[in-house]
């Protein structure tokens, strides 16, 4: 959420980023580990991989204290504290959902498994290093196949698991697949020389290969199917918290594009709201950390991480966008004006929502031009 620096999240590709649920530390790993406690109404198995399918190899009773070395991403989990895809690996070497694990600091994501290289092999050099783009791989539907060409038609080379990390060369225009990640024709072409469909992909942005181009993401909805598709989330957020229907559809459609913005079209997130030391509240559905730029009031930029709550539906993301506005106290004032839209977004930009002085002009302007207004039945 825009409080006191503007984001600017705009690019249709994502870098990668650890699964939901869990904030991720900047890149120095814990040494020591982390201290955890399990919350479990009866007993958790420790497991031998990230997944519930994992030979159990111990069990843990509930209160019980252990030493967290990282996190990695792996089968979605709904346990006591949260449902999340993340999974703690332990000093012991085994794994637990973090669904049932309560720590005491945020955790690190565990490194890539490291290769082995003989003693006499040359170090790897830092710019062959660069030319690769590791992407992270997001499927609910099992493993991901690696074709020998840019179609689900093609030889299958291989397979890889939710959360494993891939080496990325280049990108082309292939098969459209409907994946866990987006819908979109483009493929990514590995190191090993084999395809896989950028829509179980999470990555920076990748070059066209040599002789192809990378297709443009495809925005289905027009203006006009955006606000149909937004009004009944937004008119349901009015009659549970009391935001205005034409408040909401404005500021989904500045703050998003359209929904055009990668968090928008991936993780159906139209306002920014993010997560709060892995919390996400009850209307979204896990976090992904990004790596976003963000500019003070002094106008100075800079690079960082943050982590955004994800949706199942765009109508959670502006239902979720009325609860955050009604439980902030800091936005109190606006809620004298539900029924006045202009006067609502007036109080809840002075109250510090954006830094943007033109922030109330361009959404009023949207709800103007739109006429967005109609959309304020009150009922």
């Amino acid at each position: 959420m825009l409080h006191t620096a503007r984001r600017l999240l705009t690019g249709p590709l994502l870098v990668a980023a650890l699964g939901a649920g869990v904030a991720v530390a900047p890149e120095a790993a814990v040494a020591a580990g982390v201290s955890a406690t399990v919350q479990v109404s009866t007993s958790l198995k420790v497991r031998s991989a990230p997944s519930l399918a994992a030979k159990a190899i111990g069990t843990l009773r509930n209160g019980a204290k252990v030493t967290v070395s990282c996190a990695v991403t792996g089968q979605n989990v709904r346990g006591s504290v949260r449902t999340t895809t993340a999974w703690d690996r332990l000093s012991t070497g085994g794994y637990i959902s973090h669904a049932y694990v309560k720590t005491s600091r945020t955790l690190s994501r565990c490194a890539a498994s490291p290769t082995a290289v003989p003693p006499k092999a040359k170090p790897v050099s830092s710019s062959a290093a660069r030319k690769y783009v590791v992407g992270t791989v997001r499927s609910l539907e099992g493993r991901v196949n690696l074709r020998s060409g840019p179609s689900t038609s093609s030889s299958i080379l291989g397979t890889v698991a939710n959360g494993e990390k891939v080496d990325l060369v280049c990108a082309v225009a292939g098969q459209n697949v409907d994946g866990s990640v987006r819908t979109t024709t483009q493929w990514d072409r590995t190191s090993t020389g084999r395809y896989i469909s950028h829509g179980y992909m999470y990555s920076g942005p990748l070059k066209a290969c040599t002789g192809s181009s990378v297709p443009a993401p495809s925005v289905s909805l027009t203006p006009e199917q955006f606000i149909k598709n937004s009004v009944p989330g937004a008119q349901r957020g009015w009659r549970e918290y009391g935001v205005p229907a034409s408040v909401t559809i404005a500021q989904a459609i500045l703050e998003s594009g359209w929904g055009r913005s990668g968090l928008a079209s991936v993780d159906k997130n139209y306002f920014g709201i993010k997560c709060q030391n892995g919390f996400y509240g009850k209307l979204a559905n896990g976090c992904h950390t990004y790596r976003t730029q963000e500019c003070t009031k002094a106008g100075n930029c800079f690079s960082t991480s943050a982590v955004f709550r994800t949706y199942a539906t765009q109508s959670h993301s502006f239902r979720d966008h009325g609860s955050f506005l009604r439980v902030n106290s800091r936005y109190k004032p606006a809620f004298a004006y539900t029924k006045n839209a202009n006067k609502f977004i007036w109080k809840v930009w002075k109250a510090g929502y954006a830094t943007d002085p033109n922030y109330y002009t361009k959404v009023t302007g949207i709800m103007a031009s739109w006429n967005l207004y109609q959309y304020d039945t009150w009922k």
